[in-house]
């Protein structure tokens, strides 16, 4: 049981990188803190529908990957403690 907790923890650190990297990557709409630095300029660059798309797949499936894993480190915790 502890592999398999060590296996999720890394698992959650490295989809935690990678969605804020994701997140990151998203085209901003507007009104906003992307506004506030420059993101409000109407920049078309790599602005293609498909890309976004991919984009939003990825994050989302990397979303519930990251949220899969804290779920389960929290039961193996619960029933490890005996409460």
């Amino acid at each position: 049981m502890e592999i398999l907790q060590i296996i999720l923890q890394v698992l959650l650190g490295i989809t935690s990188l990678l969605l804020t990297f994701l997140i990151l990557l998203h085209k901003g709409r507007g009104g906003g803190l992307s506004d506030m630095f420059g993101g409000g300029m109407g920049s078309n660059l790599g602005a293609s529908g498909v890309a976004e798309r991919n984009l939003n797949l990825i994050t989302v499936l990397l979303g519930s990957i990251w949220f899969a894993c804290v779920i389960v480190l929290g039961l193996i915790t619960k029933f490890q403690s005996g409460v």
